[in-house]
């Protein structure tokens, strides 16, 4: 349900929201509200100040005398006492009129809402009118903007969308003179935060441009009301309320002249604005280069301003209706490029502008090609070779063989039944062989007819003046006929063509931005789209050509050996050899340069996003390490260094236990120490590369003993069968992987709850299980198992994270795979999946 602007959520009316507008802290916003306060408190408006921040101004403090204050909402933060406003209180008042001050503001935790804003539209729905204040610095979409002229990034920011639904806005206005005046006399800072406030944020230069941005920033909301206001009492007239200036560009070369001459007429007028329409055909085909229309766009967008394309059946109507749909005040239009004896039964678009476009001005630019008359070429035809050979053999022989037949029946047809005839032929005729030889044939009709069907026969002269005229009409109706039909099958031609274009575009659009070609298969398809010999995607770099992607038989290796050379970008261009291509074919070619451009512009942003994450993980593994380091490599030092301590001791007497246990302490930390830098250190070669198995037949009990040796007894149950098929892999890296399972199993394993090693054979691999009755661990936690320094809850501080890591990286290198899954009853089972010998790891 939508809500009216003028209705609050539970049906009430919706309060009023005022909003005093500054440009930089201390111009006077909190003093004028104040002061609208007091007006109507004096008119007999209930007003009361929710909250007003004086910032210790006396000035200030003095206007909030006279006015009812509602008390603060005081919360606890880190220990300080800090008032809010309260909203409850409020709406349980219910005044008419309600002052909040500083509306970018960051309520306390626990608030209730994070913003003050937020608050204040609580009480605009409780029906409660809102005066409140706000600095363009704190605006959302100014703060780049401001951050870059003054140095200060604003942490507090507002919505601009709340401020610009606001019903009135007030702009609080003070040059940079007389608010750094103000600001010197003490009336803004303290006494010691003058001198650093007038030579960093209030220097005249910051000042300046605030203010201008609030100037501008509130223009642009006036005339978006200006809009509204026009939309809703429909006012179609152009109003001058701003300059706006609308150029009509069609994507020929006068175009550019044109845009910088509407460009300068935009420049004269401050706040005026450049609009550049394009108009395409109802159509729907090009009638204009897509390369062309797309370096105008460039050319507006440089010189700051917008371009539109619209469909229209009338040029000129549809820049006309463009204009008054943007409230425009001027035209730029070029002089025709007819030349005048067409221009005499045609008008230019220039003229047909001028005619309908009522109040706005229409400024007529001359140009180089002004009046030149159209180059034309010849045009291509539609029809095949064999259509048109076919379709003239028609034109010339059948209104010979049609008189043939119809000789016989002199007398007892109409000549209107002749006529018809005749007619028949000459559209058959233009639907075989188009619009000339049909008129060929109509023409011939016409001797034809009158020689041998009209009185006297056998002379070119005519008695009867009706059968003049029907052998005229015949004649307009014939070529009339064949030029729709010669036309509609152009058009026909040009669908398909287009239909064609824009498909494999699609294609090609689709497969860039799915990231699914890459540039070998793109240059390869541009190839096959246009029969090509070959193509090259060629790359520029010190004068010397070198090839990015390539298709075909010899493809060109620099331009120069290409017949056609597009251009992608400053340093690349595609170069084609093989047959020449039609200027028509020209725009897709250019639209294809452009996919290779996004694609090279995609695979750069990839390789920088890929280069990034690999980046971000070395940087997480150092940080990581270094953590690791700092802690858990000290604990076995430690305990090393106790150990060596107590033994050395001689102030100490140690009995022969005490001895054999700093002795049993000194080797387990020792070998706990060894553990932990043979880990990183097959970390540290997994993420270089430099792990480099030697795969070999092997056969799983030459292994797995190994692995699980050194634990006490009934630690490991072991059940590797000796008749099992031998695996490719590395011994030693498989070894590791196997013994870095079985720690991390029975680390985690409950006392009295053996670990259990199976194996079994599949058809094309065996696959190792380690079992164990352990905690387990959820399932949304499997994905981070094998992520170096990764303990997932274990606090026992006996290792870095990474035993894990670096099984399943050893066992990627020798053609494994390790997977957990849930044990049944409870723990975790590792799977490791090695390929059988004899198979393809």
């Amino acid at each position: 349900m939508t809500q009216s602007p003028t209705e609050g959520t539970d049906g009430r009316r919706r309060g009023r929201l005022t909003v005093y507008l500054g440009a930089a802290p201390g111009v006077g916003k909190t003093y004028a509200m104040l002061d609208e306060a007091h007006r109507r408190l004096a008119r007999g408006t209930d007003v009361v100040v929710g909250l007003v921040e004086t910032h210790g101004r006396a000035g200030t403090a003095a206007e909030v005398e006279g006015l009812e204050v509602v008390p603060r909402r005081m919360l606890e933060h880190r220990g300080v006492t800090l008032g809010e406003l309260d909203v409850a209180a409020v709406v349980t008042r219910a005044p008419q009129v309600v002052l909040v001050d500083e509306l970018a503001h960051t309520n306390v935790p626990g608030a209730g809402h994070p913003k003050r804003w937020q608050d204040v539209h609580d009480l605009l729905d409780a029906g409660i009118d809102v005066i409140t204040t706000v600095n363009v610095q704190h605006l959302e979409s100014l703060n780049d903007d401001v951050a870059a002229i003054t140095g200060v990034r604003q942490r507090e920011t507002v919505p601009d969308q709340v401020v610009r639904d606001a019903d009135q806005i007030q702009l609080v206005d003070l040059p940079p003179q007389a608010l750094r005046r103000r600001l010197a006399h003490g009336n803004v800072y303290r006494a010691e935060q003058i001198d650093a406030s007038l030579s960093s944020y209030f220097r005249v230069g910051n000042l300046t441009a605030l203010r201008e941005l609030a100037l501008l920033w509130l223009a642009d909301r006036v005339d978006a009301a200006l809009a509204t206001y026009r939309q809703d009492h429909r006012i179609e007239q152009p109003w001058p309320a701003r300059e706006r200036i609308v150029v009509a560009v069609t994507g020929g070369e006068e175009a550019v002249t044109l845009i910088r001459r509407a460009a300068r007429i935009a420049q004269r007028g401050a706040g005026s604005e450049l609009l550049a329409v394009h108009v395409l055909a109802t159509d729907g085909l090009p009638s204009a280069p897509p390369a062309a229309i797309a370096e105008q766009r460039r050319l507006v967008e440089s010189l700051g301003g917008t371009f539109h394309t619209v469909v229209g059946e009338d040029v000129a109507s549809a820049v006309v209706d463009f204009a008054r749909g943007e409230n425009a005040t001027l035209i730029v239009v070029g002089v025709s490029t007819r030349s005048r004896w067409r221009e005499v039964f045609i008008d230019s678009t220039g003229t047909q502008i001028a005619r309908v476009a009522g109040a706005i001005d229409v400024h007529l630019v001359t140009h180089e090609r002004a009046r030149a008359g159209r180059v034309r070429g010849r045009r291509p035809s539609a029809l095949s070779p064999v259509r048109r050979t076919v379709g003239w053999v028609l034109a010339v022989a059948g209104p010979v063989l049609l008189v043939a037949l119809l000789a016989p029946l002199r007398g007892r047809l109409l000549l209107s039944t002749d006529l018809m005839a005749f007619l028949a032929l000459a559209v058959a005729v233009a639907l075989v062989g188009g619009l000339w030889p049909a008129v060929v044939s109509a023409v011939l009709g016409f001797v034809l007819l009158n020689w041998f069907f009209i009185e006297p026969r056998g002379r070119l002269t005519i008695d009867q003046p009706e059968n003049a005229l029907a052998l005229v009409v015949f004649v307009l109706v014939a070529a009339g006929v064949a030029s729709v039909v010669d036309l509609a099958a152009r058009r026909t031609g040009e669908a398909f063509r287009a239909r064609a274009e824009a498909s494999a575009l699609a294609a090609v659009s689709r497969s860039v931005l799915a990231g699914d070609d890459t540039a070998d298969a793109l240059v390869a398809r541009l190839r096959e789209t246009f029969t090509l010999e070959a193509v090259a995607l060629l790359e520029e770099r010190d004068g010397r050509w070198s090839t990015l992607a390539s298709a075909g038989t010899d493809p060109p290796e620099a331009p120069a050996g290409a017949g056609t050379v597009l251009t992608v970008d400053e340093h690349r261009v595609l170069a084609l050899a093989g047959r020449a291509l039609p200027a028509s074919d020209r725009r897709v070619l250019d639209a294809f340069a452009s996919q290779v451009g996004i694609l090279l512009e995609h695979e750069r942003l990839r390789a920088q996003a890929e280069q990034a994450r690999v980046l971000e993980q070395a940087d997480a593994t150092r940080t990581a390490l270094l953590a690791a380091v700092s802690h858990d490599l000290r604990t076995p030092l430690a305990t090393i260094r106790a150990s060596v301590d107590g033994l050395t001791n001689v102030d100490l007497e140690l009995d022969e236990a005490d001895r054999a246990t700093l002795v049993e302490t000194l080797g387990d930390a020792t070998a706990r120490l060894e553990r932990l830098i043979d880990n990183l250190l097959d970390l540290s070669r997994l993420q270089t590369g430099s792990v480099r198995p030697v795969l070999r037949p092997t056969s799983l009990d030459e292994i797995v003993p190994l692995a699980v040796d050194g634990y006490a007894p009934g630690a490991v149950t072991l059940d590797v069968r000796e008749s099992l098929p031998l695996v490719l892999t590395d011994p030693g890296l498989l070894e590791r992987v196997v013994a870095n399972l079985v720690q991390n199993a029975v680390r985690h394993s409950p006392a009295g709850e053996p670990v259990t090693v199976t194996a079994a054979a599949l058809s094309d691999r065996i696959v190792l299980r380690v079992v164990d009755a352990g905690p387990g661990v959820p399932d949304d936690l499997k994905d981070h198992l094998f992520e170096p320094f990764q303990r997932l809850g274990d606090t026992s501080g006996t290792g870095l994270g990474l035993g894990l890591a670096v099984a399943s990286g050893l066992a990627s290198a020798v053609g494994a795979e390790v997977v957990a899954e849930d044990t049944p009853g409870g723990g975790l089972t590792m799977l490791v999946t090695v390929p059988r010998a004899g198979r393809t790891p």
